[in-house]
């Protein structure tokens, strides 16, 4: 794998323009996903959205991907949704906000919360708006000392979009998640780490490879307990006790009919360190 999110760039250039715009690499069961506008503080179009849920959507159904991780060259990871690479409208009627935002921004986010392996996001710099949505919709979160988080749509009189008003309130509690989107504060990455919206804080330098490690070591996993794992947990916000329950014993009972399953169990009794395949 390349040591950093631009060798990736030199590395996976593409006769597409938009494939040079969405950096798309797997290695040793891991897909790397990389916005790559840095000039734009990587600000994601109409088209890098549809590419991104694309290999999402192809991440979930390739057996030979076990884990993703979603990160950003320069100094931003997504500085919010740049609409001017939107296909052309004709003038507004009441409705079509509504529907941009259905199939748009929270299609992404979307396809991170229902991607069918692992996410782990690697927040290189600045996350705002949608770009914080993006991170936080991951499964696991790890952010540079330089990065921050912005809920920026307050500042510019708007309601926050892609999931915000979801996400926050459940990962942090409604009043702290009202804090953030009430005053649009800038959130720096330790405090998002002491809030419990970052996993990890690393040194910048250390970032991609920290990612790394653990996406190598989630690729090294029983991908699809990790995989039931996420849609349990992701399910049991808006659950009660009893459906929760239920899930979770159909979910192991579907989970036992894996190779993985068998190997675990049978590493355990044997004592040795178990050899996951992933199917």
């Amino acid at each position: 794998m390349p040591s950093s999110p631009e060798d990736i760039t030199e590395s996976a250039e593409s006769a597409d323009p938009l494939h040079s715009l969405v950096l798309h690499a797997t290695d040793n069961g891991v897909c790397w996903i990389t916005l790559n506008r840095p000039e734009a503080m990587n600000a994601v179009t109409w088209d890098q959205r549809e590419r991104v849920i694309g290999l999402l959507a192809e991440a979930s159904a390739d057996p030979a991907v076990r884990a993703v991780v979603l990160t950003a060259t320069g100094r931003g990871f997504c500085a919010g949704a740049d609409l001017r690479g939107a296909p052309a409208t004709g003038e507004r009627v009441p409705g079509d906000v509504a529907r941009t935002i259905r199939l748009g921004a929270q299609r992404l986010i979307a396809a991170v919360l229902d991607c069918e392996k692992p996410v782990v996001a690697a927040v290189n710099g600045t996350a705002a708006g949608i770009g914080a949505h993006l991170a936080f919709a991951c499964d696991l979160v790890l952010a540079a000392e330089s990065a921050k988080f912005i809920e920026v749509f307050v500042r510019r009189g708007l309601v926050p979009d892609g999931g915000g008003a979801y996400l926050l309130p459940r990962l942090i509690g409604p009043q702290r998640a009202k804090e953030l989107m009430f005053f649009g504060d800038s959130l720096p990455a330790t405090e998002a780490e002491r809030l419990g919206l970052v996993n990890r804080v690393v040194p910048d330098g250390e970032l991609t490879e920290t990612a790394r490690a653990w996406a190598q070591r989630l690729a090294e996993g029983p991908t699809r307990a990790i995989a039931l794992t996420k849609q349990l947990v992701n399910a049991s916000m808006d659950a009660d006790r009893s459906t929760a329950f239920a899930a979770e014993a159909m979910a192991q009972e579907i989970n036992m009919t894996t190779q993985d399953a068998n190997e675990g169990v049978a590493s355990f009794v044997e004592r040795r360190a178990p050899k996951y395949r992933g199917i």
